[in-house]
């Protein structure tokens, strides 16, 4: 959905997946800093809002979902996932739960797909599932923001800030207001920064929770039987996951950052030497400079220096080897 904020001074539209918010606003650095210091807004209206209403649904969720959501209370965040049976990473969804319904926002066009399974496993629980996208627009405000939040509006709020399931009609004036506006790359910067994994970024039709640090964040160890739970289990009890979530500093000196997919390698085996991992997020940060997240092979040592296509980069731990 294209949101009316991109009629804002300034404002360029996103491209890929982010398509229909703006990518900034004119001045990347600066909507980061605003950000970092607790001011302004992100528009998220792109992103897919989904509904469980209905006296059964937080244990209905429970069922499907790998986060202990049984007894959530309300107005308390967490973030979940839905895995195959073999245990990989198909949706991630971000909730709270307002006393009567569970909100929850996830990446752009896979509130479908998410809603066909959810009603698929209904059978005879007292649940209702919508599709809220229409009606209802993601706004995040960043951590330490004192932006009035308008009543009735369900609000979902983290370490990372409050992200507000606004009413549609209402984008347009709440901007005025709350101003000024920060792009999605400033919004991806800070989640670089903060080496939190996005869904169809860091993840593919291989990725498995362990990888990419969502163990504790979004899958609960002690709950009961979920679909994947056995791969889950077994990772977690038997072994290590075959790749890992690393935090990359890229050599400034390069004019572009190297894309998502592009191949990782070792330093010192040179451009045609193994890959070991790729890049799934490069921002340029407005302290770090460029930096990116990337998923590489386990047994890759830790100090092992990388080139990044032919960009040199440092890692940093996200994910125990």
């Amino acid at each position: 959905m294209k949101s009316p904020l991109l009629s804002l001074p300034g404002a360029v539209a996103a491209e890929g997946v982010d398509e229909g918010v703006a990518a900034h606003y004119g001045d990347l650095f600066r909507e980061q800093r605003a950000l970092a210091d607790g001011t302004g807004f992100v528009d998220l209206s792109h992103r897919g809002v989904v509904t469980v209403s209905g006296e059964d649904r937080l244990g209905w969720l429970h069922l499907l979902l790998t986060q202990h959501v049984s007894e959530l209370p309300a107005g308390q965040a967490t973030e979940a996932l839905i895995l195959s049976a073999h245990g990989h990473i198909e949706h991630a969804l971000y909730l709270v739960d307002d006393g009567a319904t569970v909100w929850a926002h996830v990446e752009p066009g896979t509130q479908e797909a998410l809603i066909a399974y959810l009603e698929s496993m209904k059978f005879f629980y007292r649940v209702e599932v919508a599709d809220r996208t229409a009606d209802t627009a993601v706004v995040h405000l960043p951590a330490g923001s004192i932006a009035e939040v308008p009543d009735g509006v369900v609000v979902r709020e983290t370490a990372h800030g409050r992200d507000l399931f606004l009413p549609r009609e209402d984008l347009e004036t709440y901007a005025e207001k709350t101003g000024p506006p920060a792009g999605i790359l400033a919004h991806e910067a800070l989640r670089v920064e903060q080496h939190r994994p996005r869904l169809g970024f860091e993840t593919d039709h291989r990725t498995i929770p362990h990888e990419l640090g969502w163990i504790g964040a979004a899958v609960h160890l002690q709950k009961g039987c979920y679909r994947g739970q056995e791969t889950v289990a077994r990772v977690q009890n038997l072994g290590k996951p075959p790749r890992r979530l690393v935090f990359l500093h890229l050599d400034g000196s390069d004019v572009h950052l190297p894309p998502h997919g592009t191949e990782i390698r070792l330093a010192d085996e040179g451009p045609d030497g193994r890959k070991v991992g790729v890049i799934t997020t490069s921002v340029r940060h407005y302290e770090l400079g460029p930096v990116a997240l990337a998923v590489i092979k386990r047994n890759v040592p830790v100090d092992a220096p990388l080139t990044a296509g032919d960009t040199a980069a440092a890692q940093e731990t996200v994910v125990e080897p």
